[in-house]
């Protein structure tokens, strides 16, 4: 018969024992016997009362859960010939997302013969950049995939006393 090393619902280390006279302590201590580390030589399992196990798991994982930050991503779409009171309207949107800590993803989508002319939409994301730089990051330079020029910006950190550096475009 299989030995396992075994710990008491205390905690101390009681050696060494056969599985069946550790599940016969475990009955008459009217708890379960759990097994901790399957892979150690010889496995190690523990007396303990698994229901009470797995609510405390449980809230530790809602706990946990609830401590998370979901980041969200915010797209602004353009396109080449957009006019300077929209681009204006479409960065103050940007910038708004960014200060509620979401990120912003800026799509330039071309049409037919204006992906010849991609080095306007480089002008036109450095300019974006240009103003949104105190509370903007680059995480994802502009990229041209196809016929969509995709940039994605990130919140910057939030640090009193610190400028906040020009990030570059290529």
């Amino acid at each position: 018969m299989p030995q396992v090393l075994l710990i008491d619902d205390v905690g101390n280390k009681l050696g060494v024992v056969q599985t069946g006279q550790a599940l016969q302590m475990a009955r008459d201590k009217g708890l379960d016997l759990m097994e901790v580390a399957p892979n150690a030589q010889p496995p190690v399992c523990k007396i303990c009362d698994f229901g009470k196990y797995k609510y405390e798991k449980k809230k530790k994982d809602h706990q946990a859960r609830k401590k998370q930050v979901v980041v969200k991503i915010k797209e602004v779409q353009l396109r080449p010939q957009t006019e300077q009171h929209d681009l204006d309207y479409k960065f103050r949107n940007a910038r708004q997302f960014l200060e509620d800590g979401d990120k912003v993803k800026v799509t330039l989508m071309f049409r037919g013969r204006e992906v010849a002319y991609a080095d306007q939409g480089y002008k036109m994301l450095k300019q974006m950049v240009e103003l949104l730089k105190d509370v903007a990051l680059i995480e994802a330079p502009p990229k041209l995939e196809g016929r969509k020029m995709i940039m994605v910006l990130g919140p910057a950190p939030k640090k009193p006393g610190q400028k906040s550096a020009a990030p570059k475009i290529p």
